[in-house]
């Protein structure tokens, strides 16, 4: 017999995905006899089972975070569809046509057939989708997010990682900066090692050339996550903005300086705790501006220096 099915919907991000970890677990423990399938982007398949949350990844994407135009679903319709990918009305629809059961989802005008809770423009990503598995009688807690450490090591244990770019130019701390920063961490002794995703090649290029990393120091091209997250869950902290690098680190308890702009801690920064540090000036801006949000240009490299000098050293593995 076919076991039961919940399709959950969040094609976007590492970050994004990461972010719903949280409602996934709570999703899998309130459905442990059905089969979890997430609809994500196929590259982010080994994070999705990584969570223990998701037993199957249906790949589905879309340009600009858009919502995927179908989705491939096949045999009998989800006994449960759930909306973690946004406010509709265009992710409620989509999940619409599979004919679902039923439908967990925040509730729209436009869509006035689904009962859900309001959405709240000012909400923190992991709240939003914890409160609205909450309203239909899950156990949720967002701070249900650490992963499982890699089983293969660090290329590059203890070593600071930098990494300076981000899903859009608004989000990216300009690279001469971050060599400031990489040089004076080199004179004090520590390996810095840069990071970069699919398409970032040309930044970590520039970070490296002007901050004199070896080769052995630079890991472009975007990595294979069991890799990435291999070098995040060995380092001494990471330094990026906000991007899916952040989120990785928080889920494997490294420290982190994180360096917010256009939008606000509040919104996507990480859980309160010593080892997270959220540099913020405000105000808030367009996440979609072709060019560094003049919040972000507000940090300094010194303040970079100063809060990496504060964290508290990394956890040691679990035996």
């Amino acid at each position: 017999m076919t076991a039961p099915r919940v399709l959950v919907l969040r094609a976007l991000g590492l970050g994004d995905l990461l972010a719903g970890v949280p409602a996934l677990r709570a999703l899998r423990r309130g459905f442990p006899d059905h089969e979890v399938v997430l609809a994500a982007p196929a590259v982010l398949a080994p994070v999705a089972l990584e969570s223990g949350a998701v037993d199957r990844l249906l790949p589905a994407s879309a340009a600009g975070r858009a919502v995927p135009s179908t989705l491939d679903w096949t045999g009998p319709p989800p006994d449960l569809a759930v909306d973690l990918h946004g406010n509709g009305p265009p992710s409620h629809r989509l999940l619409q046509t599979l004919r679902p059961a039923r439908l967990f989802a925040f509730a729209h005008p436009d869509t006035p057939e689904i009962e859900g809770p309001p959405w709240r423009r000012d909400e923190h990503e992991r709240d939003r989708w914890c409160r609205l598995l909450r309203y239909y009688g899950l156990d949720a807690d967002p701070a249900d997010l650490r992963l499982p450490r890699p089983g293969t090591p660090s290329p590059a244990p203890g070593a600071v990682v930098l990494h300076p770019g981000a899903g859009a130019p608004a989000r990216c701390w300009p690279v001469e900066r971050y060599a400031t920063v990489a040089a004076a961490l080199r004179t004090r002794g520590l390996r810095v090692v840069a990071t970069g995703g699919p398409g970032e090649d040309d930044l970590v290029a520039r970070l490296a050339k002007e901050a004199r990393l070896p080769d052995t120091d630079v890991f472009s091209g975007g990595l294979p996550f069991p890799r990435l997250s291999a070098i995040v869950a060995g380092a001494r902290a990471v330094v990026s903005g906000d991007t899916g690098i952040a989120h990785l680190a928080v889920a494997h308890a490294t420290p982190t300086v994180t360096l917010f702009g256009p939008v606000p801690p509040r919104h996507w920064g990480p859980p309160p705790h010593p080892r997270h540090i959220a540099l913020w000036h405000g105000p808030e801006g367009d996440p979609h501006a072709r060019r560094p949000d003049p919040a972000l240009l507000r940090i300094t490299p010194d303040e970079v220096l100063d809060a990496l000098h504060r964290l508290p050293a990394p956890e040691e593995p679990a035996p």
